[in-house]
C-alpha cells in the first residue's frame, strides 16, 4: 500500500478493504455522526448529508494533514429506507420484505479538506430471488446481517439471494470505486 494520502472516516472494514484495493494509503479517523433522517429529506439527500457530515467530523477530529473521505450507504425498498436491523427478528423481517423484490442501494461519498468539499453518489438496483423462511433464519443466525443496511451483505453469504445487480458492486458493498477514484482525482490523488 502507498503512503497515507487520506483519512477514512468510517468504521466499516469493507470500506477499508476497498480503499486498500485501489492502492490508496489511508489512516482511520473515528467519528460518531447521528444517522437521523430529517423530515421531508429524500433518500439521496439523506445519504449525501450523512457522508458529508462524516467527512466534516473526520476533518475536525484529524490533524488536518490529509483530506478526509466519508461515506454512507442506505437500502431503499419501495421508497422506505431500511437501516441496520436492531435485532435478529428485525433482520428476518427485513429479509422477508426483500424476498422476490428489487431494492435500491445508494452510497454517497464525500471528501473534505481545508479548501473544499465534494460529494459523489452511486445508485444500484439489487434484485432478490424468493428467500425461504429457513434461509432467512439461517442467514440471520450467521450473524452477518446484523450490522448491515437492509440486513444483508452482497459480498457475503447473501450473495446466493441476489439474482442480479445493476450498477456498482463496490457501491453496494459501501464504497463505489469508480466514484471514489473520480473524487480522489478531484483532490489530486491518483489511484493508478
Amino acid at each position: 500500500m502507498k503512503n497515507t494520502l487520506v483519512y477514512l472516516a468510517s468504521k466499516s472494514p469493507r470500506r477499508a478493504e476497498l480503499l486498500a484495493q485501489i492502492g490508496i494509503g489511508f489512516e482511520l479517523v473515528d467519528v460518531d455522526v447521528p444517522e437521523v433522517r430529517e423530515s421531508a429529506e429524500s433518500a439521496e439527500d439523506f445519504v449525501r448529508r450523512l457522508a458529508l457530515d462524516k467527512a466534516r467530523a473526520g476533518w475536525q477530529a484529524s490533524t488536518q494533514q490529509y483530506p478526509v473521505l466519508g461515506a454512507d450507504t442506505i437500502v431503499v425498498l419501495n421508497g422506505e429506507i431500511l437501516g441496520k436491523p436492531t435485532s435478529a427478528a428485525d433482520a428476518e423481517a427485513m429479509l422477508a420484505r426483500l424476498s422476490g423484490q428489487k431494492n435500491t442501494v445508494i452510497t454517497a461519498i464525500a471528501m473534505v479538506n481545508a479548501d473544499k468539499e465534494a460529494i459523489r453518489l452511486s445508485s444500484s438496483q439489487v434484485f432478490f430471488r424468493k428467500i425461504t423462511e429457513i434461509e432467512c433464519k439461517n442467514y440471520v443466525a450467521s450473524g452477518e446481517s446484523l450490522d448491515k443496511a437492509g440486513a444483508y451483505a452482497v459480498q457475503g453469504q447473501a450473495a446466493v439471494f441476489i439474482e442480479r445487480l445493476e450498477g456498482s458492486y463496490s457501491g453496494v458493498m459501501g464504497l463505489p470505486l469508480f466514484e471514489t477514484a473520480d473524487l480522489l482525482q478531484e483532490f489530486t490523488i491518483q489511484t493508478i
